[in-house]
């Protein structure tokens, strides 16, 4: 991944099957310790990609004491894409997400 704005991302969402389903995308906006914004409207270079799906939004929060509030949001191109992401077990694997992201942050 190149996080900057602009860069390139790839997020890789595994199914319970254990097949991968790849979602290549663009940076819209990296703000270091604050906020992450992409999306898989364009791919890299900025090329429109054939179906886009979702936009994300990272934020990041410092609560003091050497914590930090982590949000997460996800914005969808329409409701059935929406519907699909819940499908495919969006809340469950953001969740995973966040539980391994804790786990690394603990770690360093």
């Amino acid at each position: 991944m190149d996080v900057r704005t602009g860069g390139s991302s790839l997020v890789i969402m595994a199914g319970p099957d254990g097949n991968e389903f790849p979602n290549p995308g663009v940076f819209l906006e990296v703000i270091p310790g604050k906020k992450i914004v992409f999306t898989d409207a364009y791919t890299q270079a900025w090329e429109p990609s054939e179906k886009p799906f979702m936009t994300g939004v990272l934020t990041f929060e410092d609560e003091g004491e050497g914590r930090t509030r982590y949000i997460a949001r996800v914005r969808h191109w329409s409701v059935a894409d929406r519907e699909q992401h819940e499908k495919m077990g969006f809340h469950v694997g953001w969740g995973q997400c966040t539980d391994q992201l804790e786990e690394l942050a603990r770690a360093l």
